[in-house]
C-alpha cells in the first residue's frame, strides 16, 4: 500500500487519465470516483463543457498538507477497490487470465512506493482502466446470460435470416470482430454477446429486425417516427444583436473581426428588418431551430484564416459568415453557433466515441449551416446519421458545386471526383457567395448601404486622378504588373493597402503610396475619395469590388483569355466545378457592368490606356445592387428557409391525362402542358392545366432549347432568364419534347448530367433517370438541351417574381 507519505514536499502536478469506454464501473467504485475524490479533497477538477471529449479528465493536486490528505484517501480507496477485485476474481465466469491480471494489479499496488508518484498513479490508472473494461464485460455477459436462461431468450438470440434485413448477418459478424473498436457501442449496451448485438442492430441501427421478446413499448432509444411533431412557433424580427454577439464568442481574431462587422452594420440590419416586415405584411413565418457550424474556423480543420486576419489574409469567408449569422438572428430563428468539433458534438448529442454509432431520436435542429470542413467533421462524428439527416444541411460554398461532381458514383466513374463534392446532396443545398452557379442556391453577403446625404458628399469629394489597387498581399504585386501600373501612374496617383510589418514590401513600386493594412472604416474613407478601384486578376470574386462600387468607385478588372477554370489554372484545380471564369469578378461584369465596371485586356497597352482615359472623364454615382443590401439578403434567406424543403421526397412528376374531346364527333385533340409565350421563343406552363405545388411556382417556368455545346446556364442567360434546377422534373418528359416540336425516333431514360437533351442528327432523345444529376451546367457538343429557365425579381436573381 502507499506508505511514507508524510513528506510535505511531495507534489502531484497532474494526473492525465484517458479511459475507454465512457461507461466504466468497478462494482460501484471506479477510477472516475478515484479521480473525483482526489480533486474534491485537494485538487482542482476541470471538466470541460458539454461537447468536450468524454474520455479525457484532467486533475491537478497541489502539495503540502493537502497532498498528504489526498494520498491517505487514495490509499483507502485502493484498499476498497482491491477488496472488490478480490470478490470479482471468485466469480465462476472469470477467466484464468482475468484472475491473473487482477492478482498482478493487486501485487503492483502492494509494492507501490511514493518515488515517481505521478508515473505510478498513471500506470495504475491505465491498468484500472483496462481491467474495468474487461470486468464490466464479464459482469454484463453474466447478467445477460443469466437473464437469457431465466427468460428463455437464449435461443431467441440466433441471428435471423430475413430477406427484408439481408445485411443483418454480415453486420453481426462485423460486431463480433469489431465492437470494441469504438466506445459508443458499449455506451448503447453492447457487451460482446449476440443478444446485445441484435438489440443494438435493431433498435439503435436498423439493420436487423426487432426482437419479439424485447419490450418494444419502452425501447432504449425512441425512433423519430414515434415522436410527436414539434409545436410550430412564429418567428419575429429581432433588432437587438447583443445576444448574437455573445454567441459568436471570443479568443480568435477572426471572431473579433466578425463581431466588429456585426456591430458596424447593426443599424442597417435594423432598418432592413423593419422594411421587410412591412413588405411581408405580417405573414406567418415558422421559427426554425438552426445550428451554424463554422468548420473552417475550427482548430481541428487547421484554421489558417484567424492568424492572417491582421496580416492581409482573405476576409471574404468571414464577411459572409458574419452576415449569415446576423441574417438568421434578425429573422428571429432559434440559433446555436459552433466554432469547434466539441461544441458540434454537444449540440448534436453525439454519443461518446469515434463516430461509428448514429444519433438516436430526431435531429435537434431543423437546419444546419456549415461548410465543407464542417461537413467532413459531421461525417466523422455522426456516423450513419449523416446520411439520414443530410437533407437538413446547407453548405456554404464560395465557388459552387456542380451536380456532376456532387453525385459520388457518377463523379467517380466519369472523372469528376475531387477532394470536395461527392456528397450526394441536392445541389441546391450548396449556397454560394455570388449567383454564378444556378444549380446551387445563392446565399451572398451584404455591403454597406449609403444614404442620400452620404452619396452626395462622396460625389462632391471624389479625386478624379486617384486610384486604389485591389491587393493586400505583396505576392499579388509580383511579375507582370509593371507595364499597366506604369500606364496607370502616368494619369493617376496610385494608392495601395499592402500589409507589412517593418519594411515596405519590395514588390510594391516606389510610386505607389502604400497605407498598409487599413481597418474597415479607414478603407471606406479611402474608397470614398478614389475614382478607380483596380484589380490584378486575383483574388477571384471577393466582396471588395462591390464595396468599392458602393462607395462611388469605378472597378477596372482584367479580362481572361482563355477563361480560367480547373483545366488550366491551379487555383480552380480540385474544386467541384467546371465553370469558366472570364474575368476577375464575373458578377460585377455581368450583373453591374458599365459604367461602374470595365473589363479590359490588361496585356493590350492601348486598350488599357484608353480605359483609364475613359474612367477619368466618366462620372458615376455610388451603386449597390439590392440583393447585396441587408434587406435583400434578409428577403432571400427568409424565402429559402420558408420554402426550400429537401427532406420531403419529391415524387416523380406524372403528366396529367391531357387528351380531350374535339369539336367534331369521334375526333380527339392533344392538349399540351406547355404553350408558346407572346413575343418569346420560350414556352410557359399552360394556364388551363392546374400546376402541381412547387417552389419556385411553375408560373415562373420558361422552357427553352439550348444550342449544341451550350449549357442551360448560357441558354437561359442569353434569353434574359436564369436556369432553375427545381423545374427540371417538370420538363423531363415526352410532353416537353412534343411541345418543343422535337423529332425523336428513340426516347431513352439514362443517367447523364446533360439530360434531358436530344441529338438533331440522330433524332435521339434522352430523359434523366437520376434526379441528383439534373444540371444547369452540363453541356455537350453533340446535344441540344431542354432548359427550365425562370424569370427573376429586379436585382434579386435568386427569387422569381412570384416567389415571395
Amino acid at each position: 500500500m502507499i506508505t511514507g507519505c508524510t513528506d510535505g514536499k511531495i507534489m502531484v502536478r497532474r494526473c492525465l487519465v484517458t479511459f475507454k469506454p465512457f461507461r466504466i464501473f468497478v462494482v460501484g467504485i471506479g477510477f472516475f470516483s478515484l479521480c473525483f475524490l482526489m480533486t474534491s479533497l485537494g485538487g482542482q477538477f476541470s471538466m470541460k463543457r458539454i461537447g468536450d471529449s468524454p474520455f479525457t479528465i484532467r486533475t491537478e493536486v497541489l502539495g503540502g498538507m493537502e497532498s498528504r490528505g489526498v494520498l491517505r484517501k487514495i490509499s483507502d480507496m485502493l484498499e476498497v477497490i482491491l477488496k472488490r477485485m478480490d470478490s470479482l476474481s471468485k466469480l465462476d465466469n472469470t477467466s484464468t487470465t482475468d484472475a491473473r491480471r487482477l492478482d498482478e494489479l493487486s501485487s503492483a499496488i502492494n509494492r507501490f512506493q511514493p518515488a515517481g508518484l505521478v508515473e505510478k498513479i498513471q500506470a495504475i490508472a491505465q491498468n484500472l482502466s483496462n481491467m474495468a473494461i474487461r470486468m464490466e464485460q464479464i459482469l454484463q455477459n453474466s447478467m445477460v446470460q443469466g437473464r437469457a436462461v431465466r427468460d428463455g431468450t437464449s435461443s431467441q438470440c440466433e441471428v435471423p435470416r430475413d430477406p427484408r434485413f439481408s445485411e443483418c448477418p454480415g453486420k453481426v459478424d462485423w460486431m463480433r470482430a469489431r465492437w470494441t473498436s469504438d466506445p459508443c457501442y458499449a455506451y448503447y449496451g453492447v457487451d460482446g454477446s449476440d443478444c446485445s448485438f441484435l438489440i443494438y442492430l435493431s433498435e439503435v441501427e436498423w439493420f436487423c429486425p426487432p426482437l419479439a421478446w424485447r419490450n418494444q413499448s419502452s425501447p432504449p432509444t425512441q425512433r423519430p417516427q414515434q415522436l410527436p411533431k414539434p409545436i410550430k412557433r412564429q418567428a419575429a424580427f429581432r433588432t437587438n444583436l447583443s445576444v448574437l454577439l455573445d454567441q459568436v464568442g471570443t479568443g480568435k481574431e477572426s471572431l473579433s473581426f466578425m463581431k466588429r462587422r456585426i456591430r458596424r452594420l447593426a443599424q442597417q440590419w435594423t432598418t432592413a428588418a423593419n422594411r421587410l416586415d412591412v413588405k411581408l405584411e405580417q405573414q406567418w413565418r415558422d421559427q426554425k431551430k438552426i445550428l451554424v457550424h463554422v468548420g473552417f474556423l475550427t482548430e481541428e480543420s487547421g484554421d489558417v484564416f484567424s492568424p492572417k486576419v491582421l496580416k492581409g489574409g482573405p476576409l471574404g469567408e468571414m464577411v459572409q459568415w458574419a452576415d449569415i449569422l446576423t441574417a438568421l438572428h434578425v429573422l428571429g430563428h432559434n440559433l446555436k453557433i459552433s466554432m469547434s468539433v466539441k461544441e458540434l458534438q454537444g449540440f448534436l448529442g453525439v454519443p461518446p466515441g469515434r463516430g461509428s454509432c448514429p444519433l438516436t431520436g430526431p435531429l435537434p435542429f431543423d437546419l444546419i449551416y456549415t461548410d465543407y470542413h464542417g461537413l467532413q467533421q459531421m461525417k466523422q462524428h455522426m456516423g450513419l446519421s449523416l446520411k439520414k439527416h443530410k437533407c437538413h444541411i446547407r453548405v456554404i460554398d464560395t465557388f459552387g458545386t456542380e451536380p456532376a461532381y456532387n453525385h459520388e458514383e457518377y463523379a467517380t466513374l466519369h472523372g469528376y471526383r475531387t477532394n470536395w463534392g461527392y456528397w450526394n446532396l441536392n445541389a441546391r443545398q450548396y449556397m454560394t457567395m455570388f449567383p454564378h452557379t444556378p444549380d446551387n442556391s445563392f446565399m451572398g453577403f451584404v455591403s454597406e448601404e449609403l444614404n442620400e446625404t452620404e452619396k452626395r458628399s462622396i460625389q462632391q469629394n471624389k479625386v478624379s486622378n486617384m486610384a486604389v489597387v485591389y491587393g493586400k498581399e505583396p505576392s499579388m504585386w509580383k511579375l507582370g504588373k509593371e507595364g499597366f501600373l506604369e500606364i496607370l501612374h502616368r494619369y493617376m496617383e496610385v494608392h495601395g493597402t499592402v500589409y507589412y510589418e517593418t519594411q515596405r514590401p519590395p514588390e510594391v513600386p516606389a510610386f505607389v503610396k502604400n497605407h498598409g493594412l487599413l481597418p474597415q472604416h479607414e478603407l471606406q474613407q479611402l474608397l470614398r475619395k478614389a475614382k478607380l478601384f483596380i484589380g490584378f486578376g486575383f483574388p477571384y470574386e471577393g466582396p471588395a469590388p462591390l464595396e468599392a462600387i458602393a462607395n462611388g468607385c469605378i472597378f477596372l478588372q482584367p479580362k481572361f483569355n482563355p477563361p480560367h477554370s480547373s483545366l488550366n489554372h491551379e487555383f480552380f484545380r480540385g474544386k467541384p466545378t467546371s465553370r469558366e471564369v472570364f474575368s476577375q469578378h464575373p458578377y460585377a461584369e455581368q450583373y453591374i457592368g458599365r459604367p461602374h465596371v470595365m473589363t479590359v485586356d490588361f496585356n493590350n497597352s492601348l486598350e488599357f490606356d484608353s480605359a483609364i482615359k475613359e474612367i477619368m472623364r466618366t462620372k458615376v454615382e455610388p451603386y449597390l445592387p439590392y440583393e447585396y443590401t441587408c434587406e435583400g439578403m434578409l428577403e432571400r434567406v427568409h424565402a429559402y428557409i420558408q420554402h426550400q424543403d429537401f427532406c420531403t421526397p419529391e415524387p416523380p412528376f406524372m403528366a396529367p391525362n391531357l387528351t380531350r374531346e374535339g369539336s367534331t364527333i369521334g375526333s380527339r385533340m392533344i392538349a399540351s402542358l406547355f404553350v408558346a409565350l407572346p413575343n418569346s421563343t420560350a414556352l410557359g406552363w399552360a394556364s388551363n392545366v392546374s400546376p402541381p405545388a412547387a417552389w419556385p411556382p411553375l408560373s415562373s417556368l420558361r422552357l427553352l432549347v439550348s444550342q449544341e455545346g451550350q449549357s442551360c446556364v448560357e441558354a437561359c442567360q442569353s434569353a434574359g432568364f436564369i436556369c432553375e434546377p427545381a423545374h427540371f422534373r417538370f420538363i423531363n418528359n415526352k410532353e416537353a419534347l412534343r411541345g418543343l416540336e422535337v423529332q425523336c425516333e428513340v426516347v431513352d431514360s439514362e443517367i447523364n448530367h446533360i439530360l434531358p437533351a436530344f441529338s438533331v442528327m440522330r433524332r435521339e432523345c434522352g430523359l434523366q433517370r437520376e434526379p441528383l444529376l439534373f444540371s444547369c451546367a452540363g453541356h455537350s457538343p453533340k446535344y441540344r438541351r431542354l432548359c427550365p429557365c425562370r424569370d427573376f425579381r429586379h436585382e434579386q436573381v435568386a427569387l422569381c417574381r412570384d416567389c415571395l
